[in-house]
């Protein structure tokens, strides 16, 4: 095919910009696999120490989830976490969120063992915050579908330790 008449030139130049733009919207969709079902509409990092980075970056506390897929207990906890439209929304906005199917070197988040599900914060300081814990003394960063206000109540006492200390 010649391709001196502007139209084919033009049509080329169509079918070549809408391919880009089409990869383009598939390349801002990428967090949703990252969510592994926690929140489509948060932005998630990939690894621990994106985390970190994007924590003292963006001067937000990262919230590292530990989990598994085959784990009743994280299953049920992730569908009260997606459906809790105050978590999501402060995950959207004021948090860095990872979620994790497998362990971190850093042995600060596992002060109490390498159980799941368990959720932990990281100020911007890059401090873990062991202060922060749930509701069980066995199981210091656990929490279950039933907690989710308390829940809510430690990712505001995250956003406000920032406030008062850093």
């Amino acid at each position: 095919i010649m391709l001196h008449s502007p139209l084919a030139l033009s049509l080329l130049l169509i079918a070549v910009t809408s391919n880009l733009a089409m990869a383009i919207k598939k390349e801002k969709r990428a967090p949703q696999t990252l969510s592994r079902g926690w929140g489509d509409e948060i932005t998630w990092v990939q690894t621990y120490e994106e985390g970190l980075y994007q924590a003292k970056k963006s001067n937000k506390p990262l919230m590292v989830i530990h989990h598994l897929e085959d784990c009743q207990y994280c299953q049920a906890l992730k569908k009260a976490f997606a459906e809790n439209e105050e978590i999501q929304e402060m995950a959207q906005n004021n948090f860095v969120m990872l979620n994790l199917m497998h362990e971190t070197t850093d042995k600060n988040l596992s002060p109490d063992g390498q159980y799941v599900p368990r959720i932990m914060f990281v100020d911007p300081s890059l401090t873990v915050r062991a202060d922060i814990t749930g509701r069980y003394s066995n199981r210091l960063y656990t929490y279950e579908p039933q907690d989710i206000p308390f829940l809510i109540e430690n990712m505001k006492k995250a956003l406000r330790l920032i406030q008062t200390e850093l």
